[in-house]
C-alpha cells in the first residue's frame, strides 16, 4: 500500500490554483447627467451596438447649439476679413481726407494773414499762437486721415486672418466635442456579451467616470491561476492545460494565453505545502465553448502536461506524452 501511494504521488501532474474569470468591460458615465432610461437588466445577453442606457441630453444639446452658433458667427467674421473693406468705406475715408486737407489749407491761410497783421501791431501774440495751434491740428488731422485711407486700401493684415482662422477652428472643435458627447449619452454595447452589473438605476445621477454598465464579453471564460516558481520555467504561452473546477463534473481543456514575466505574492488560497514561502506567476488559461455557461469566481485547479512536469521540484517525468496536434509545444518545437 505504501509503495502504491508513493507511485501515485510521483505520477501526479503539477498544477496551479486560481479562479474562473470572464473578460470585463466597464462603460463609464460620459457626463454627470441623470439616467433617463435603462433598456437592459442584469444577466441579459446583448449584441454589439444595442442601446443600454440613455442619459439626460438637454444640457449637452444646449451647449452644442451654443458652440455651433459661435462657429457660425466666427465663420462670417472670417469671411468679412478675407473680403476686406467695402468700396464705400474706402470712398468715405477718401472724402474725409479731402475735408481734412481743406481745413488745413484754411488754417494755413489764416495763420499767414495774422502774421502780416502782427507786423503792423494790429493783433496780439496770443492770436498768433492760437492760429498756429489750429494749423498744427489741421496738419495732424490730414496725416491721420491719410493713414486711415492707406489702411483700408491695403486690406486685412495676414495676422488678423490667422487669428480669425484659429478662432473659427477652436469653435468648430468645441462643436464637434459637444456632438461627440451628445452621442455618448446613449450608451451602446461595444461588443456582444452579458450584462453583469448595473450599479445605478433610472433617475440616478452618476459622477463623471463612474461605471454605469459592467459587461462580461468573450466566447468563453478563462482560468486565472498562480503558477509556483518551481513550475514557471516549463510553462509558455500556448501550452495546453486541463482545468478542474470545484463542484463541476469533468474537466475543461484550455491553452495558456498570457503569463506574467515577473512574480507576485501568492494569494492565500494557493499557499499549500512548500509554496507558502514562495512567489508565483499570474497566468491566464483560455477555455473553450464547453465552459461558456459557467459563472465567474469559481475556484479551480489547472494541471499542465508535457515538459512542465520535468521542471517541478520533484523533477519527475510525466507518464502521459504531450499531444501532437500541431499546436504550440512548451519547448517551442
Amino acid at each position: 500500500m505504501a509503495v502504491l501511494a508513493i507511485a501515485a504521488c510521483d505520477n501526479k501532474q503539477p498544477g496551479a490554483l486560481g479562479t474562473l474569470e470572464w473578460d470585463r468591460i466597464s462603460l463609464p458615465a460620459p457626463a454627470a447627467e441623470k439616467i433617463e432610461e435603462t433598456f437592459v437588466v442584469e444577466g441579459q445577453d446583448v449584441a454589439a451596438g444595442q442601446p443600454l442606457i440613455r442619459l439626460d441630453e438637454r444640457a449637452t444639446r444646449a451647449r452644442l447649439q451654443v458652440a455651433r452658433a459661435e462657429a457660425t458667427r466666427l465663420r462670417a467674421q472670417l469671411d468679412e476679413l478675407e473680403e476686406g473693406p467695402r468700396v464705400e468705406e474706402i470712398e468715405r475715408a477718401g472724402a474725409a481726407l479731402e475735408a481734412a486737407r481743406a481745413t488745413r489749407q484754411e488754417a494755413f491761410d489764416n495763420h499767414r494773414r495774422l502774421l502780416a497783421l502782427k507786423e503792423e501791431d494790429f493783433i496780439s501774440q496770443a492770436d498768433i499762437d492760437r492760429a498756429r495751434t489750429d494749423l498744427d491740428t489741421a496738419i495732424a488731422e490730414v496725416e491721420s486721415r491719410t493713414a486711415a485711407l492707406q489702411e483700408l486700401q491695403r486690406g486685412t493684415r495676414a495676422e488678423q486672418l490667422a487669428q480669425g482662422r484659429a478662432a473659427l477652428a477652436r469653435a468648430e472643435a468645441e462643436a464637434r466635442l459637444q456632438a461627440v458627447l451628445l452621442d455618448k449619452l446613449l450608451l451602446q454595447a461595444p461588443r456582444s456579451g452579458r450584462i453583469d452589473d448595473l450599479p445605478f438605476r433610472t433617475g440616478d445621477e452618476a459622477p463623471v467616470g463612474a461605471p454605469l454598465v459592467n459587461m462580461l464579453v468573450g466566447e468563453a471564460p478563462y482560468a486565472r491561476v498562480y503558477i509556483p516558481q518551481s513550475l514557471r520555467p516549463g510553462i509558455h504561452t500556448g501550452d495546453r492545460a486541463v482545468v478542474y473546477i470545484v463542484d463541476v463534473a469533468g474537466s475543461f481543456e484550455g491553452r495558456v494565453r498570457t503569463i506574467r514575466s515577473e512574480p507576485s505574492f501568492t494569494p492565500y488560497y494557493a499557499l499549500t505545502g512548500k509554496d507558502v514561502s514562495r512567489l508565483s506567476y499570474l497566468a491566464e488559461i483560455q477555455l473553450g465553448a464547453d465552459a461558456a455557461q459557467l459563472p465567474s469566481g469559481l475556484p479551480l485547479r489547472a494541471e499542465f502536461t508535457g515538459d512542465v512536469a520535468t521542471t517541478g521540484s520533484a523533477g519527475k517525468v510525466p507518464t502521459k506524452p504531450m499531444p501532437t496536434d500541431g499546436g504550440p509545444q512548451p519547448d517551442g518545437k
